[in-house]
């Protein structure tokens, strides 16, 4: 009998995979993304210590003031150039992108974009 796995397992999987190659390029922190329906969240992990550098959400109150809604390309886009500037301030110039486990499209694109173009090298 065929077991169907749901989205959430599925998702989780090629998180597990993705981090499994970002393994090899441990020396700089890892930039994950986290998105739900209504909110998306990033932050900048140093994954030898174990502690998160960075973190920006759409639930920011910064974030938060200039949107209507966390949920769309809008607030990913702000999120990462928030992302980006803390980034700057705390010294971190390069990251290895962690999609984590997303397709590379819409709001997770929108978010590295803006991060890139904050000055993030990835």
């Amino acid at each position: 009998m065929l077991k169907l796995l749901s989205r959430d397992t599925t998702r989780r999987r090629i998180h597990l995979r993705i981090r499994k190659k970002m393994g090899r390029r441990s020396e700089w922190p890892r930039l994950n993304v986290f998105r739900s329906l209504n909110h998306i969240y990033a932050q900048v992990i140093d994954d030898r210590s174990g502690h998160t550098l960075v973190s920006a959400s759409s639930l920011d109150r910064e974030v938060r003031q200039s949107l209507k809604t966390g949920g769309n390309i809008a607030a990913a886009k702000v999120v990462g150039q928030t992302l980006a500037q803390r980034a700057k301030a705390a010294g971190i110039e390069r990251v290895v992108f962690d999609r984590g486990g997303y397709a590379y499209h819409g709001r997770v694109k929108a978010l590295a974009d803006a991060a890139r173009d904050g000055g993030l090298k990835f």
